[in-house]
């Protein structure tokens, strides 16, 4: 008798997938973060990044331990939840909001700054860069609603690249430029800077270390996620303090610090392109200060290119984040239900998309870098503190609590251990987030309104729909069905999209095995990549589940031995590839006749099947629906 076999989530990234796509989003801060912070901190600035990076190797500790410990997307609010509450919880993912908004703004409106350095200088100032910032905000965001599929292996492409290219440059830097007097002559203590611009500048400097946030919402895509989160938070941890030690230095010894005649230190590094300066483009204003000869041009065009690519891409991350965030809080009951609806047809969340899409725009229009930076310190260090705060509760409330990784250090108080890195790490982000709200009063009353907003819509939320403000609350979903057990002998594989199944396909699959084969039939739901890989998407896995039903009753009236299975994936291909590989199947065979618009006849799915062949591969397409023919593919 067949046996209904389904199971839930695939973990298929590894360290070095987690890795590029971490380093993807922190490494693109560089791009703007060198230059607020230089604008403050002149000659200091490389001391900025020493302090800010070791504040981020004591936050990253932080969420090795508490994401090992909840493999589970929501970074800070989701440790927030079992530390304290649902309104900590809320309060954290509120804090993240405004860091993925700012996120989205201050990537697009550099995006201008570097093109306008090589092509078109009216790109670099207003009303220019806020126009061509806030359309590119638009574009994503209607890009997102429709729920064109993230190329993650090209964001793979770019990370590794982005990471070489800074490496190249900091050796170009070192051989060519780095100048150890030049670093002391440009520091003058008390004067330039001053301690209070020094001060502000190490919130500052924090944004070039924000994207931690990634390792910790692809959680539960993570393969052995105890292991590869922790490891993967480590090596993003030594590559970026790697570079991010060494590029300053190179950037004060290309662009030093001078006096003007007004008696003001400033450094090119840190002054706006209308005065001559590189503050919207400061990475490509060190490479026009290497002197390399012949290769200048080439250089100049390629570091832009590819500064505004990563920016591009890092907007498009940051959407990504907005989207799955407010999908998320809107589960848990944090947020109306209205901005987490899914679009009828895309199944993306397009009214929080275009909300949010919408104040990023808004926070573009003032065209004021700095503030965008220190609205961003002030969502990531609030967010931070909290994370920082919740593994010291952790610590206390739950010590025997399995922690596949521990943080370094243990400071042992009243009988507990409490975390010695998260309580260095929370006076470091609290200092830097008290900073920044009291050194500049726009950030404050920004900052304010944007937490009290939240707070009073939770508030009003929550009792309109009866509940109290610290339970957790989800609203119902399908049920995560069990884990697949690898079969010991050949398989069919039936890969089923759409409404229906060829009982035929079936038939023909199981005769291909023999009388005493299997034929494993397959539903896919493919994910939007704006959702978590976890999101409800409850009546489309109603139907899957249905068509795989039908399928098990169809086989069983055919006396086909039939196992069935449901997939929830960004990647078709690359799922069924690797479910042909676990079941350890013999053959694909795949009816496309009932599949999508875009897989019918030799779609991408099939495209991708028919690149990598893990078994013999057969396509039946039927392009006029009228008559059908196979397309085999031998390994």
């Amino acid at each position: 008798m067949a046996r209904l076999t389904q199971h839930g989530l695939r973990r298929t990234v590894g360290v070095s997938g987690l890795f590029a796509t971490a380093y993807g989003n922190v490494g693109s801060s560089i791009y703007y973060a060198l230059g607020l912070v230089a604008s403050y901190a002149l000659g200091l600035t490389p001391i900025v990044f020493l302090i800010t990076g070791g504040i981020f190797y004591l936050t990253a500790a932080t969420y090795a331990e508490a994401t090992a410990m909840y493999p589970e997307a929501g970074g800070s609010s989701s440790f927030a939840r079992h530390a304290f509450n649902e309104f900590w919880s809320f309060f954290a993912g509120w804090a993240q909001m405004l860091n993925y908004t700012i996120t989205v703004a201050i990537s697009a409106f550099f995006v201008p700054h570097y093109l306008g350095g090589l092509f078109w200088p009216a790109l670099q100032h207003g009303p220019g860069d806020v126009l061509f910032g806030a359309g590119i905000v638009v574009i994503l965001s209607m890009i997102n609603v429709v729920g064109v599929k993230e190329a993650a292996a090209l964001n793979v492409v770019l990370a590794v690249t982005d990471f070489a290219t800074q490496l190249l440059l900091v050796g170009l830097g070192i051989f060519l430029v780095l100048s150890p007097h030049v670093l002391v002559d440009n520091v003058h203590l008390g004067a330039a800077p001053t301690w209070k611009d020094f001060l502000i500048a190490i919130p500052i400097g924090m944004i070039a270390y924000t994207g931690i946030e990634t390792i910790s919402n692809m959680a539960e895509e993570a393969r052995d996620e105890t292991r590869t989160v922790p490891r993967s938070i480590r090596y993003v941890v030594i590559a970026v303090f790697a570079i991010y030690a060494l590029l300053p230095m190179v950037a004060l010894s290309s662009l030093p610090v001078t006096r003007g005649a007004n008696g003001r230190y400033t450094t090119l590094l840190g002054t706006e392109e209308s005065h001559g300066g590189y503050a919207g483009d400061p990475v490509l204003g060190i490479v026009k200060h290497l002197h390399l000869g012949p290769l200048q041009g080439a250089g100049e065009v390629y570091v832009g290119l590819l500064a505004a690519t990563i920016l591009f891409i890092a907007a498009n991350a940051g959407i990504i984040g907005v989207s799955r965030l407010v999908y998320s809080m809107g589960l848990h009951r944090q947020l109306p239900g209205a901005l987490s609806r899914l679009h009828p047809r895309f199944s993306t969340p397009w009214i929080g998309i275009l909300t949010f899409g919408g104040i990023a725009c808004l926070t573009i229009i003032p065209g004021k870098a700095t503030f965008l930076g220190n609205m961003y310190a002030f969502g990531a260090m609030l967010s931070f503190t909290i994370a920082h705060l919740a593994v010291i509760r952790l610590r206390i409330t739950q010590p025997e609590q399995q922690r596949p990784y521990r943080g370094p250090g243990t400071l042992r108080w009243r009988g507990h251990e409490l975390p010695l890195f998260a309580l260095l790490g929370v006076v470091g982000t609290g200092v830097a987030f008290l900073a920044v709200t009291a050194l500049h009063v726009d950030v404050a009353s920004a900052g304010v309104f944007w937490l009290a907003l939240g707070i009073v819509v939770y508030i009003v939320y929550r009792r309109s729909q009866g509940l109290d403000l610290r339970t957790t609350t989800k609203l119902e979903r399908a049920q995560r069905p069990e884990h697949f057990h690898a079969l010991e002998y050949g398989t069919a594989l039936v890969p089923i999209f759409g409404d229906d199944v060829s009982a035929e396909a079936l038939s023909r699959a199981s005769k291909l095995i023999g009388e005493d084969g299997l034929v494993y039939a397959v539903y896919v739901l493919p994910v939007p990549s704006q959702l978590s890989l976890d999101a409800g998407l409850e009546e489309q896995e109603a139907q899957g589940r249905s068509v795989l039903e039908s399928a098990r009753i169809q086989a069983k009236r055919a006396g086909i031995r039939i196992h069935t299975d449901l997939i929830r994936t960004r990647n078709p291909g690359a799922a069924l590839v690797e479910e042909a590989r676990t079941a350890r199947a013999e053959i694909i065979y795949w009816s496309t006749i009932h599949a999508s618009a875009g897989e019918r006849g030799i779609g991408p799915t099939a495209t991708y099947l028919l690149g990598k062949r893990p078994c013999r591969v057969i396509i039946e397409t039927d392009s006029n629906r009228t008559e059908a023919r196979p397309v085999a593919a031998p390994v």
